[in-house]
């Protein structure tokens, strides 16, 4: 009889294991066929956008590595943040360099390319105002105006980034001719406070910690610069107040500056081509996100970002205009009227 039971229970075992193995079989031949490796690298390819960011040790790396974080989530599109040499060279990397479809640019670094490109204006298109990066010249107690800077050691940090393109364009437009530094702002600050040099530039969202923590004897300032049309191109009005500076900006004071706009930039592709298509994605998948940069985890100048904000000198982006009339389709109907 026991033998009998365990043949029962044999056999009942080998039928289960054949049925199932009949059913994995009929899963199989109805499952569609894997992708093969081409159509693997296709998908992949084609959801994928190359972002130039900047140094490691600027922001608007940081920026990009965010956008990435939200945009990625979506598994639509796959975004690869790049450490390039800065803003300018990202214009020559989003113009020239095989797999970069956005760039995060300063707006007068478009300057540089007139020559080279003379509709440099038509060939880059903004995605979206990111932030203002503003200038802050500090001075010594001795230096009391623009003037007196002319012949003087000032410094704009190190090659590559915003004070060091920005800062020499701007002190050209004010007609200020300085001897030029290029050295790191940490160095070039003891050297200021020692009177080996009269200034240093820094282009960089405020505000700037070195000037909130640092400990400065009295008479070390700002000075103010004033918005004209001299700067009506590129740049933007700002002013430095106590609320950002306040062991060096007096309560109620305000200190007039610019502001260099920097911006996620696209090329200025035709509709109809598939890279146009590619950044169009990235429009829709990263503007349907945007809120949630505004949260705790992120930096806090995504809180102040507003998607309609244009960029002064450079149209926007097709698809992101479209996205925004889309949001704001009463305002849209009105202006279109």
């Amino acid at each position: 009889m026991r033998i009998f039971t365990r043949l029962v229970t044999v056999l009942i075992v080998a039928v289960g294991f054949c049925d199932a193995s009949l059913a994995q079989s009929s899963r199989t031949k109805n499952a569609p066929p894997a992708p093969s490796e081409q159509q693997i690298r296709e998908r992949v390819n084609a959801g994928t956008v190359g972002l130039a960011g900047g140094l490691l040790e600027g922001a608007p790396i940081r920026f990009a590595t965010e956008i990435a974080r939200v945009v990625n989530e979506s598994n639509q599109v796959h975004v690869l943040p790049i450490v390039t040499r800065g803003p300018t060279e990202n214009v020559n990397d989003l113009l020239y360099l095989k797999g970069v479809d956005l760039a995060i640019i300063n707006t007068d670094s478009l300057e540089e390319y007139k020559t080279q490109v003379p509709q440099i204006q038509q060939r880059i298109v903004s995605i979206i105002n990111l932030f203002p990066s503003d200038l802050h010249i500090f001075v010594r107690p001795e230096i009391r105006s623009l003037a007196d800077l002319a012949g003087k050691k000032v410094n704009f940090n190190t090659q590559g980034t915003a004070a060091a393109y920005s800062g020499p364009l701007i002190f050209s437009r004010l007609g200020v001719t300085v001897d030029k530094l290029f050295i790191p702002h940490p160095v070039a600050l003891e050297q200021l406070k020692r009177g080996e040099i009269a200034a240093v530039v820094f282009i960089t969202s405020k505000p700037v910690d070195t000037f909130v923590k640092g400990k400065w004897d009295d008479g070390f300032k700002f000075l103010p610069v004033e918005f004209g049309p001299k700067f009506s191109d590129y740049y933007v009005a700002s002013s430095l107040e106590s609320a950002d500076y306040p062991n060096l900006i007096a309560k109620g004071e305000r200190i007039a500056t610019i502001a260099v706009p920097t911006v996620l930039a696209s090329y200025n592709w035709r509709p109809e081509t598939p890279r146009y298509r590619r950044v169009e994605r990235f429009v829709e998948e990263f503007f349907s996100r945007v809120d949630k940069l505004k949260s705790p985890g992120f930096d806090p100048k995504w809180r102040d970002m507003d998607l309609k904000r244009g960029v002064p000198g450079i149209e926007r982006f097709r698809a992101a205009q479209n996205w925004i009339d889309r949001s704001n389709p009463v305002k849209h109907s009105e202006t279109s009227r």
